[in-house]
């Protein structure tokens, strides 16, 4: 089955759309003719405590160079009141959402790798879970009455780290991505009756501009990083996760995957969907065959 996304009049919410895998779903949403609300931290005015240069502002413009509508509005995801106030601007703008798109996260530089959990700071460990859970469920709690509002069938996603039960090499982002899955999970039977499909979706390795920037090279020149880090051959672009999600809410059978964890490699085959350069990366394919780890 091949489906060409057509979201024209679909109102999307991409929580975390500043960079990475919230900008590359942002984009593509609005590619598909959806009106993108973009919210996080960093703005043209104000920085977040990840001090990196992208900004919500731009991830509005690129919204509107895709063909969509990009709106972008500061919210901190942690503050109960700056998501009411956010939830607040949708419902007398359009009175209605019909794609939640949770991607906040901000807890890169929160993880840590190296050592035991009981070796770790306590402290910065609960506020990753902080950072990585509540912010979701606070989010979807305050949009719930929008996505409930049209009966045309909305659909919310949960973007995580793999669809397996597998240990992911630190516990507290372990916790925080497989409480990710569940939360889907959980949504899933409270949205059912209205329609509502609830998902977790992975992405494989991403080609994110921290990323990019760690291997020392950009989207252009990506393929050289492959001599340092043979499986960054396999790597997507945020774009291709954007793309899933576009396909997906699009789908009139979405609700089949409601109550799943799903990911780019398990999505492209039923849609049709490449990445930038025409390719179909298959990262979890790539994790069993080749590092002999479920994904």
């Amino acid at each position: 089955m091949t489906l060409t996304p057509d979201l024209e009049g679909r109102v999307a919410l991409v929580a975390g759309g500043t960079r990475g895998a919230g900008r590359g779903i942002a984009i593509e949403l609005g590619a598909a003719g959806a009106t993108v609300y973009v919210t996080g931290r960093t703005t043209s005015t104000s920085a977040s405590p990840m001090q990196r240069p992208e900004t919500i502002d731009e991830t509005a413009a690129l919204v509107d160079e895709a063909g969509g509508t990009g709106i972008a509005i500061r919210t901190d995801h942690s503050q109960p009141a700056e998501i009411e106030a956010l939830a607040n601007i949708i419902s007398t703008d359009h009175n209605r959402l019909d794609i939640l798109v949770n991607d906040i996260w901000g807890g890169d530089p929160m993880t840590e790798w190296e050592a035991p959990f009981w070796e770790q700071d306590l402290s910065n460990g609960l506020a990753l879970l902080r950072q990585a859970i509540d912010t979701h469920l606070m989010t979807s709690w305050h949009t719930a009455p929008l996505l409930t509002a049209d009966s045309r069938g909305g659909l919310v996603v949960e973007v995580t780290d793999g669809v397996s039960s597998r240990y992911r090499g630190s516990l507290f982002y372990d916790l925080a991505k497989s409480s990710v899955i569940r939360l889907a999970v959980a949504q899933a039977e409270d949205f059912r009756p209205h329609d509502v499909a609830v998902v977790a979706m992975s992405p494989g390795f991403l080609r994110s501009e921290a990323m990019l920037e760690h291997f020392g090279v950009s989207t252009a020149t990506w393929r050289v990083a492959i001599a340092s880090d043979p499986h960054f051959a396999f790597s997507e672009t945020p774009h291709y996760i954007g793309r899933a999600i576009a396909a997906l809410a699009a789908d009139p059978n979405k609700m089949d995957y409601t109550g799943t964890a799903t990911a780019t490699w398990e999505l492209y085959d039923r849609y049709g969907f490449t990445d930038l350069d025409g390719t179909q990366p298959d990262w979890g394919h790539h994790m069993r065959t080749t590092l002999n780890l479920e994904p």
